[in-house]
């Protein structure tokens, strides 16, 4: 039976047990039915995201990707879990983005699909639970719904629940098993890859058996940084995570709680330092498998130091400006102006243990494409590769996109006190800075960050255009959206600083937030209510 009602589940939460704060309430309730069970926050983690690909289906789906950081309490570290998937290992595919580009809603841009292997790695590592156990409440999801592809995607699910049950060895082993019938692994058993290769092939799409057969989740060291004796982690440069990483580095030259939260001054120079940080994300950043990304040179205090005064603090700057790292000058040669001119979910959990995970399940599922037999509808991450020669993210056989996609965990001596999941494209680390700002400079916790007002700007590429010609993609220069509820002056004073700003009623991103109060254990968790985040703890009925 489950722990919790769903219609019951609100948007904020608080307990000593355990906490899952994500999307649809169901997703929710299906975590917190594996942390009631004994299961841990893997195991609640892999639980909750199977679910929302049913909960949340068109903003992620089993054929998408899901970036995931977990911090193991056992060992006391923080890994990054890279469930993105790849782009197709033929080089006559290749060959054909680079004559023909990466077509909107069509099978070409979908990449291998990285959700299952990614939550059964969680498991194996991580976890305590069979994937039968895990996969019941996203089944139940599945029986009871009325789409087409419910009953096809079920199907799928219970031929990799069968081949866990046939497998003798280790829960290790049987949970391999089952993630190698999807995949086309199996010794026996490939139904589930012939299925998803067939629909490929129907639709006119690359991708094939020996692409999903190469598939692996690597887990990673992630990117830190230290901002007020915080470190903040994040995933690597396959995506745009680290330039939250950067932008933390310039604004510790800042007094921003001096400044008053949202002032003029602060709303300015954290604006500022972002289109900093993403004029190096959009230059730069890259699948670091397969280029040279100078990651611990764009974090140095050299090169920040040099960066820091193109901030200036009376003036909104109108121009794409990355620095370069390579010859240790603020600004590269040729820094462009421009003038002006989908879907992901979210997921936090924390257990009794001092388990945290934080991921965010994404797809851009397009539904005409359908999802074929094996019910695993396909999304568009290819589209954030792009295919100008000589780009470090330009398409290449195998290759994993530059993402959005970025959860982040914050330590504090070592131990988690925030987990932070943000759905919105290019907006998710501006919201995630919001929010994280919010806690560090002013005290918030998660109930009250998560419905602050908030601001963010679309000076930076579109990470979702794969143009060649990169500076058609900047979407607009000096643009700063901001909550309604900041005050008429602040928003004045803004605009004669040169920002084009305009205002919203409703959220920027939609965020979930996890606090671990560590002196009582007390965990705190919240989303958005006007974002339709949801969050609820263990104990509750």
């Amino acid at each position: 039976m489950p722990t919790i009602d769903a219609q019951k589940i609100g948007w904020k939460a608080v307990s000593k047990t355990g906490v899952v704060a994500a999307g649809g309430a169901p997703a929710v309730a299906a975590g917190i039915e594996i942390l009631d069970r004994g299961g841990n926050a893997a195991d609640a983690g892999a639980a909750t995201i199977f679910a929302l690909n049913v909960t949340d289906h068109g903003a992620c789906s089993i054929g998408g990707e899901v970036p995931l950081l977990i911090y193991d309490a056992k060992n006391r570290e923080t890994k990054a879990l890279s469930g993105m998937g790849r782009a197709p290992l033929s080089q006559d595919a290749i060959d054909w983005y680079m004559k023909n580009g990466i077509p909107p809603k069509d099978i070409k841009m979908a990449p291998v699909p990285s959700v299952v292997d990614l939550c059964i790695t969680t498991l194996q590592r991580y976890g305590t639970m069979s994937l039968e156990t895990i996969i019941a409440p996203t089944l139940a999801l599945l029986d009871a719904g009325k789409e087409d592809w419910h009953p096809r995607l079920a199907v799928t699910l219970r031929r990799m629940v069968e081949e866990e049950r046939l497998t003798s060895g280790t829960r290790e082993e049987k949970l391999q098993a089952a993630t190698d019938r999807f995949y086309g692994r199996n010794k026996h058993r490939n139904d589930i890859a012939e299925d998803l290769e067939a629909f490929y092939i129907e639709k006119g799409g690359f991708l094939r058996r020996a692409d999903l057969a190469a598939h692996v989740t690597t887990v990673e060291d992630p990117v830190t940084v230290n901002y007020r004796g915080y470190t903040v982690c994040k995933c690597g440069t396959w995506t745009q995570g680290p330039y939250l990483c950067q932008a933390l580095r310039l604004l510790e030259g800042f007094d921003l709680k001096a400044m008053g939260q949202f002032s003029a001054d602060y709303v300015h120079v954290v604006t500022e330092a972002i289109k900093l940080a993403m004029a190096d994300r959009d230059e730069y950043y890259a699948d670091p498998a397969f280029a040279g990304v100078p990651m611990g040179t764009l974090l140095s205090d050299a090169y920040t130091e040099m960066r820091r005064p193109l901030i200036d603090t009376q003036k909104a700057s109108l121009e794409a400006r990355p620095g370069d790292p390579y010859r240790m000058k603020p600004l590269k040669g040729g820094g462009v102006f421009r003038p002006g001119t989908g879907g992901t979910t979210t997921c936090v959990v924390a257990d009794r243990w001092g388990n945290v995970v934080s991921a965010t399940p994404s797809a851009n599922v397009y539904h005409e494409g359908g999802s074929g037999r094996a019910g695993v509808s396909f999304g568009n991450r290819l589209r954030s590769l792009n295919t100008t020669p000589g780009h470090p993210n330009c398409i290449m056989p195998g290759k994993r996109p530059r993402i959005t996609l970025t959860p982040t965990l914050v330590l504090k001596e070592g131990r988690p006190i925030l987990a932070i999941s943000v759905a919105g494209g290019d907006l998710q680390d501006q919201t995630t800075l919001n929010l994280l700002l919010d806690f560090v400079e002013f005290g918030m916790q998660p109930e009250t960050a998560v419905i602050a007002p908030r601001f963010a700007t679309a000076h930076h590429q579109d990470s979702f255009d794969p143009n060649p010609h990169r500076e058609q993609t900047f979407k607009q220069a000096g643009s700063l959206t901001i909550s309604e509820s900041v005050g008429q002056n602040v928003r004045e004073d803004l605009a004669r600083r040169g920002h084009q700003v305009t205002t919203t009623p409703g959220a920027i991103a939609n965020p979930v937030m996890i606090y671990i109060d560590q002196r009582s254990g007390t965990l705190h968790a919240a989303g958005d209510p006007a974002a339709r985040r949801h969050a609820a703890g263990l104990g509750e009925k």
